[in-house]
Protein backbone atom coordinates (compact mmCIF):
# COMPACT_ATOMS: atom_id res chain seq x y z
CA UNK A 1 0.00 0.00 0.00
CA UNK A 2 1.46 3.73 -0.80
CA UNK A 3 0.03 5.04 2.27
CA UNK A 4 -2.33 7.82 -0.19
CA UNK A 5 -5.55 7.71 0.52
CA UNK A 6 -8.05 7.20 -2.36
CA UNK A 7 -8.54 10.88 -3.24
CA UNK A 8 -4.81 11.09 -3.68
CA UNK A 9 -4.29 7.96 -5.88
CA UNK A 10 -4.08 8.39 -9.63
CA UNK A 11 -6.03 6.62 -12.47
CA UNK A 12 -3.49 3.87 -12.70
CA UNK A 13 -2.46 3.34 -9.04
CA UNK A 14 -6.35 3.68 -8.15
CA UNK A 15 -7.09 0.25 -10.92
CA UNK A 16 -4.27 -1.53 -9.09
CA UNK A 17 -5.39 -1.20 -5.89
CA UNK A 18 -9.09 -2.25 -7.36
CA UNK A 19 -7.45 -5.15 -9.08
CA UNK A 20 -6.18 -5.85 -5.71
CA UNK A 21 -9.28 -5.92 -3.66
CA UNK A 22 -11.51 -7.65 -6.19
CA UNK A 23 -8.52 -10.67 -6.30
CA UNK A 24 -9.14 -10.60 -2.86
CA UNK A 25 -12.81 -11.02 -2.00
CA UNK A 26 -12.74 -13.62 -5.06
CA UNK A 27 -10.73 -15.82 -2.91
CA UNK A 28 -13.24 -15.67 -0.23
CA UNK A 29 -10.09 -15.92 2.13
CA UNK A 30 -10.77 -13.24 4.71
CA UNK A 31 -13.09 -12.66 7.54
CA UNK A 32 -16.68 -11.20 7.19
CA UNK A 33 -15.36 -7.82 8.92
CA UNK A 34 -12.63 -7.44 6.22
CA UNK A 35 -14.43 -8.18 3.40
CA UNK A 36 -17.11 -5.53 4.59
CA UNK A 37 -13.87 -2.87 4.50
CA UNK A 38 -12.70 -4.65 1.37
CA UNK A 39 -15.71 -4.02 -0.56
CA UNK A 40 -16.20 -0.21 1.11
CA UNK A 41 -12.53 0.13 -0.61
CA UNK A 42 -13.51 -1.14 -3.48
CA UNK A 43 -16.62 1.06 -3.71
CA UNK A 44 -14.63 4.37 -3.53
CA UNK A 45 -11.89 3.04 -5.78
CA UNK A 46 -14.49 2.30 -8.22
CA UNK A 47 -15.86 5.77 -7.94
CA UNK A 48 -12.50 7.56 -8.28
CA UNK A 49 -11.42 5.35 -11.43
CA UNK A 50 -14.81 6.99 -12.49
CA UNK A 51 -14.34 10.41 -11.48
CA UNK A 52 -10.90 10.21 -13.28
CA UNK A 53 -12.17 9.16 -16.39
CA UNK A 54 -14.74 11.55 -16.37
CA UNK A 55 -12.29 14.17 -16.06
CA UNK A 56 -10.25 13.04 -19.13
CA UNK A 57 -13.13 12.35 -21.19
CA UNK A 58 -14.22 16.35 -20.33
CA UNK A 59 -10.84 17.53 -21.64
CA UNK A 60 -10.21 15.30 -24.95
CA UNK A 61 -13.77 17.19 -25.50
CA UNK A 62 -12.14 20.95 -25.07
CA UNK A 63 -9.19 20.08 -26.78
CA UNK A 64 -10.74 18.51 -30.21
CA UNK A 65 -13.69 21.81 -29.20
CA UNK A 66 -10.20 23.67 -29.36
CA UNK A 67 -9.38 22.16 -33.08
CA UNK A 68 -12.99 22.32 -34.88
CA UNK A 69 -13.73 18.37 -34.36
CA UNK A 70 -16.95 17.30 -32.97
CA UNK A 71 -17.17 17.00 -29.36
CA UNK A 72 -19.37 14.41 -27.54
CA UNK A 73 -19.46 10.19 -27.80
CA UNK A 74 -21.77 8.64 -29.80
CA UNK A 75 -22.15 5.11 -29.80
CA UNK A 76 -19.92 3.14 -32.30
CA UNK A 77 -22.71 0.67 -34.26
CA UNK A 78 -21.87 -0.55 -37.22
CA UNK A 79 -17.82 -0.69 -36.96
Amino acid sequence: MTGKTVAEMSFEEAMAALESVVSQLERGEVALEQSISLYERGAALKAHCAAKLAEAEARVEVIRAQEGKAVGTAPAEGL
